[in-house]
C-alpha cells in the first residue's frame, strides 16, 4: 500500500536533516539505511508525531512510494551508488525518479543519467549546500538530470530549500551533470574562499601582532558591509570559541587541513578545459601542503619560520589593506568559478542560468555572500559582459580595493607570511587585464627549440611563421 510521497535512502547527518526537513513540510516519507539499527533509531525518535515509515529493504521501500516514486539518495559518493541504484532497479518502473543528492562526480552523473534514461528512469544529480544547519532549515539546493523529472520534484525541493525575497534557492539547471557540475564549482569557490580567509588571520596574527579576540571582532565588523558572508561570520565564531584551559581552540587545532575531493576535481577540470582557475588552484595546493606536516616542522628549523611584524602603529591602515584585498580577492573567486561553468556549458551542451545561480548561492549555502545580486545583475545585462571583471559594478568595485590589495600583498612577502591565495588572485588580475603580456617570449621560445611556429600581431591570426633561428635568421611564413 503507498504510504509515502518520497523515500529516503542514507540516514547521515544530511539525511536525517533533510528528511525532517521534508516532514516539517508536510510530505510522507518512507526511510531506508543499510543498517536496520540506524533507521529504527531514527523512526523511534522521529515517528511519532510524522508521517514517516521505516523500509527494512530497498523494494520495500519502493512499495511505500506513490507513483511516480521519487527516491533521494544521501549516500556516499562513488560506488555505493551506483550499487543502490543496482539494488532498486528491479522494482522501478519508467517514469520514477531516482536523484542523487550526495557530492557525486559529475561525470558519474552524466552516466548515471545515460544509462537509467534507457531504462525510462529519470536520473537527478542534485548538489547540496549548507551542511548539517542548511539541509534542516533550508539549503541550497542544485538539480539536474532528467528535465521531465522537474515538474514532479519541484514544488517539494523549493519548499524545503532556503528563500531570499520568497524566492527558493533551488532552480532547474540544466540536463545530465549540469546539478552536480555547478555544486563542484560551488565548492572550488569554497576552497577559495576559506583559504582566502584562513591566509587574512594568519597575517593579522603574525604580521599585526594581533589576538584571537582583535581578529573575530575585526571579522564581526567587516560581516557588517561589504564583506557580509557565511564564512566571515563563522571565522569571528570559531575565533572567539575558547578550549577548557580558557585559550582559543583553534590554536589548539592541528594545522593539516582534510579535503574530499571537490576543489581537486574542479582545479582537474579547470586544467582540462584550460580555464586559468588560479585561486582555486593554490587553495587546492595549500590544503596539500597543509598535509605536509612534520616535513614542515623540520624545515621550519632549518630555514627558520619567524614572521616578521610591523609597527603597531600602522595595523589600522594594514587592516584596511587587508579588508580591500579580501573583498577583491574573493570577486577574483567567483570570476574564475563563472568562467569555467560558462566553458563547461559551451563544451557539455548545458544552457546554465548563470543568474539563477548565483541567486541559488544567496542563502542556505556555504559560500552565500553579500554581492551576489550583483552577479546576477551582470548576468541580466545586455549584452553580458564576457567576465565578471568587465561588468561596471565589479570594474569599480575592483579598482577601489587595487591600492589596498597591493599592499597587503606587499605586506604578506615583507612579513615572511605566506598568502598563495591572496597573492595568485592579484597576479591573474594583473594578468587579465595586461593588453599585451609575456607570452610572446614563451612562443618565441617555443618556436627556437621545437619549431612550434607562431603569429604575428601585424598579420592576420590564421596565418603561422617559423624563423630558422640557429640558421639564417630567415623567417618562414608556413603553408
Amino acid at each position: 500500500m503507498s504510504t509515502a510521497d518520497i523515500g529516503v535512502i542514507g540516514l547521515g547527518v544530511m539525511g536525517v536533516n533533510l528528511a525532517l526537513n521534508l516532514s516539517d513540510k508536510g510530505f510522507r516519507l518512507s526511510v531506508y539505511n543499510r543498517t536496520p539499527a540506524v533507521t529504527s533509531e531514527f523512526v523511534a525518535a522521529h515517528g511519532q508525531e510524522r508521517l514517516i515509515t521505516a523500509a527494512d529493504t530497498p523494494e520495500q521501500l519502493v512499495k511505500h512510494l506513490e507513483r511516480p516514486r521519487v527516491i533521494l539518495l544521501m549516500i556516499t559518493a562513488g560506488l555505493a551508488v551506483d550499487t543502490v541504484i543496482g539494488q532498486l532497479l528491479p522494482w522501478l518502473e519508467p517514469g520514477d525518479i531516482l536523484i542523487d543528492g550526495g557530492n557525486s562526480n559529475y561525470q558519474d552523473s552524466k552516466r548515471r543519467y545515460r544509462e537509467l534514461a534507457t531504462q525510462g528512469i529519470h536520473f537527478v544529480g542534485m548538489g547540496i549546500s549548507g551542511g548539517e544547519e542548511g539541509a534542516r532549515y533550508g539549503p541550497s539546493l542544485m538539480p539536474g538530470g532528467a528535465a521531465a523529472a522537474w515538474p514532479t520534484i519541484r514544488d517539494m525541493f523549493q519548499a524545503i530549500a532556503a528563500r531570499v525575497d520568497d524566492v527558493p534557492c533551488c532552480q532547474w539547471l540544466g540536463d545530465s551533470g549540469a546539478g552536480h557540475y555547478v555544486k563542484m564549482v560551488h565548492n572550488g569557490i569554497e576552497y577559495g574562499d576559506m583559504q582566502l580567509i584562513a591566509e587574512v588571520c594568519q597575517l593579522m596574527q603574525h604580521a599585526l601582532g594581533m589576538s584571537r579576540d582583535e581578529i573575530a571582532d575585526t571579522f564581526a565588523a567587516w560581516n557588517a558591509g561589504r564583506l557580509e558572508s557565511y564564512l566571515i561570520d563563522i571565522t569571528s565564531r570559531v575565533l572567539r570559541q575558547r578550549d577548557s584551559d580558557g585559550s582559543p581552540l583553534v590554536d589548539k587545532i592541528l594545522d593539516r587541513a582534510a579535503q574530499k575531493g571537490t576543489g581537486i576535481w574542479t582545479a582537474q577540470d579547470a586544467l582540462e578545459r584550460a580555464v586559468p582557475l588560479t585561486l582555486i588552484g593554490e587553495a587546492v595546493h595549500a590544503r596539500m601542503l597543509s598535509a605536509r606536516k612534520a616535513e614542515r616542522v623540520m624545515a621550519a628549523a632549518l630555514l627558520g619560520s619567524a614572521p616578521v611584524a610591523v609597527a603597531e602603529s600602522t595595523r589600522a591602515d594594514c587592516l584596511a589593506a587587508l579588508h580591500d584585498a579580501l573583498y577583491a580577492a574573493k570577486l577574483v573567486s567567483y570570476t574564475q568559478g563563472f568562467m569555467l561553468m560558462q566553458a563547461a556549458a559551451e563544451a557539455e551542451g548545458w544552457i546554465l542560468p548563470y543568474g539563477d545561480i548565483a541567486l541559488l548561492w544567496r542563502a542556505g549555502c556555504i559560500i552565500r555572500s553579500r554581492f551576489l545580486g550583483d552577479i546576477k545583475n551582470s548576468f541580466s545585462r545586455a549584452p553580458v559582459p564576457p567576465s565578471l571583471l568587465q561588468d561596471p559594478f565589479f570594474v569599480g568595485e575592483v579598482k577601489a580595493a587595487e591600492a589596498g590589495w597591493r599592499r597587503a600583498v606587499i605586506l604578506a612577502v615583507g612579513s615572511g607570511v605566506a598568502t598563495p591565495a591572496l597573492s595568485s588572485a592579484l597576479a591573474f588580475y594583473d594578468g587579465y587585464r595586461c593588453a599585451s603580456g609575456s607570452a610572446n617570449i614563451l612562443q618565441a621560445q617555443r618556436d627556437f627549440f621545437g619549431a612550434h611556429s607562431y603569429q604575428r600581431i601585424d598579420r592576420d591570426g590564421s596565418e603561422n611563421f617559423h624563423t630558422r633561428w640557429l640558421g639564417d635568421g630567415v623567417e618562414e611564413q608556413l603553408p
